[in-house]
């Protein structure tokens, strides 16, 4: 039997040990499900409760008071749209700044991939949304929605570009709030931040109008999880308004003749994919740099 070679902290193969370490990333994945709901009386059934608490406040908040619901078809499906990808990206950031610093007797003890941390806090996050998913396929079909591969493509490429950036951002987290555990504190702030700067609970169209086509509106169009959120609703929401209006040259229009969404959002989000891709290996070397005093802070 050959024995494998040591491996210093921070010289091995980050990601892609976590990809041929695949039976510790289950185990680890199954005792924070475990732990998260050890005691709890609905259990994974909670990944219902706080999604529709969470829209129920918006919807009738945004929706109804603010009377969002009639200048937008179908509401709902583009609220719960933005949702399930915002709450996917947040929950995720929460969870996987504080899993290196929550796994800190195996990081003292044991020599694994300090990756597997973070990424198996990010499936966790997944299973979490899962339900939510489900309920926002749900309500799209009873809405009109049909599968179309403009429809499957646009959903492959948002939650691409949402895994690669939350991972990015889990990964530079973790690694900071090591050194720093008032860290977490900033992360909740931004969690405060993220759902207003994305098309979730407004259209895109508003930051137009107010940006006046300038810079400012470039800027808000840049943020990978703006096309995230905008091809999610592309997928869900837009297949459900065969009533909507469209401009001349047949672009999608909400009712009034504004853009349903910006022009040449595919190739947007496949910008923002590869934005995202970079800022994770970014992401990773920082990663790597730092994991090498992780056992002597924690």
């Amino acid at each position: 039997m050959t024995v494998p070679p040591l491996v210093a902290p921070g010289r091995g193969g980050g990601l892609l040990d976590v990809a041929r370490r695949r039976y510790l990333l289950r185990l680890l994945v199954r005792r924070e499900l475990r732990s998260r709901y050890q005691g709890s009386l609905l259990g994974l059934g909670w990944s219902y409760v706080r999604p529709t608490v969470n829209f129920a406040v918006y919807f009738f908040v945004v929706g109804i008071f603010l009377k969002m619901s009639k200048a937008i078809p179908n509401f709902p499906v583009f609220l719960f749209s933005g949702m399930v990808l915002v709450s996917f990206f947040t929950e995720t950031l929460i969870t996987t700044a504080w899993s290196v610093v929550g796994n800190a007797p195996l990081v003292k003890k044991v020599y694994l991939p300090r990756e597997l941390f973070p990424v198996s806090s990010m499936l966790v996050s997944g299973v979490h949304m899962l339900p939510a998913l489900g309920v926002l396929m749900g309500g799209a079909i009873w809405a009109g929605w049909t599968p179309s591969w403009i429809a499957t493509g646009s959903i492959v490429l948002a939650f691409a570009i949402v895994g690669a950036l939350a991972m990015a951002f889990g990964l530079l987290f973790a690694a900071v709030n090591v050194f720093f555990r008032d860290f977490g504190q900033v992360v909740d702030i931004i969690n405060i931040v993220v759902p207003w700067s994305v098309p979730m609970i407004y259209p895109w169209t508003t930051v137009q109008e107010a940006a006046h086509g300038g810079w400012p509106l470039q800027v808000y169009l840049a943020n990978p999880l703006t096309s995230a959120v905008l091809l999610f609703e592309r997928a869900f929401w837009w297949p459900t308004n065969d009533h909507a209006a469209a401009l001349p040259n047949g672009a999608p229009a909400l009712p009034g003749g504004l853009l349903a969404f910006p022009y040449h959002l595919t190739v947007r989000g496949l910008v923002s994919l590869l934005a995202a891709l970079l800022l994770l290996a970014v992401a990773q070397l920082v990663f790597a740099r730092l994991q090498r005093r992780f056992a002597q802070e924690l």
